[in-house]
């Protein structure tokens, strides 16, 4: 029997008030993503995919339909549950990396596993381990100001994956790097997602990032429509 999809967005919708005007970003978008699969949304600015991610994540709550993730109903689930299921089973990765200034490398990498509550020492293991696989293990006691661009980013890749999640969300992951940092963090992602059977979920305006997907969709008129392999390059 097949196993159920990773992200099932069943007819989701998603309005926002600006002053006495309602804005619909999203009208009933449906769409299922296969566990193991590398989806990549792409779409004008302004269109929604931002907003997508949020939902995904129970970040936000969609204004009519549901969001499935890993099982779970996400807008059935407390603000609460919802903070402990992305803790539990999602990984983020930022286009602005989001470090924290103030913490090493190596302590900005086992700083969610720490808020879960796994032992420091624990911690430190599984960051440092990460450390080596995304090759950094040699600035573990750097601060981020002084690490390149694409040095942060793959610290945040390391950070994304401390808590082993299923599901890892990147919004503009190559957005404020230059190309070849663009190409090795992506070569990166796609490495550590297909390696370990995880699943991602990434908004690019690139399409040399989206051509590495198994999927693409683009946002249109608030829908999800997906895209041929040959719709999907041009930019």
């Amino acid at each position: 029997m097949s196993r159920p999809p990773i992200v099932h967005l069943d007819r989701v919708s998603k309005d926002y008030r600006e002053g006495e005007e309602a804005r619909h970003v999203l009208r009933e978008a449906s769409a299922a993503f296969a566990e193991g699969e590398i989806v990549a949304i792409r779409g004008r600015s302004g269109s929604g995919k931002s907003t997508l991610l949020n939902l995904i994540a129970g970040i936000d709550r969609p204004t009519a339909g549901e969001v499935w993730v890993a099982g779970a109903c996400l807008n059935r689930l407390s603000p609460a549950a919802r903070t402990v299921f992305r803790r539990d089973h999602l990984g983020f990765v930022f286009q602005f990396f989001n470090l924290v200034p103030t913490l090493s490398v190596l302590e900005n990498v086992q700083l969610p596993a720490e808020l879960a509550g796994r032992p420091p020492a624990e911690a430190a293991a599984r960051a440092r381990a990460l450390l080596a696989e995304v090759s950094l293990q040699d600035r573990e006691d750097a601060f981020p100001d002084r690490l390149s661009g694409g040095e942060q980013q793959r610290v945040a890749v390391a950070r994304a994956l401390v808590q082993d999640p299923r599901l890892l969300l990147a919004d503009e992951p190559t957005g404020n790097l230059d190309d070849a940092a663009g190409r090795s963090v992506m070569a990166l992602l796609e490495r550590v997602t297909r390696g370990a059977g995880r699943s991602l979920v990434l908004v690019t305006h690139s399409p040399q990032v989206a051509a590495m997907a198994d999927r693409v969709f683009t946002i249109e008129d608030g829908g999800l429509v997906p895209l041929a392999p040959a719709e999907s390059l041009p930019g």
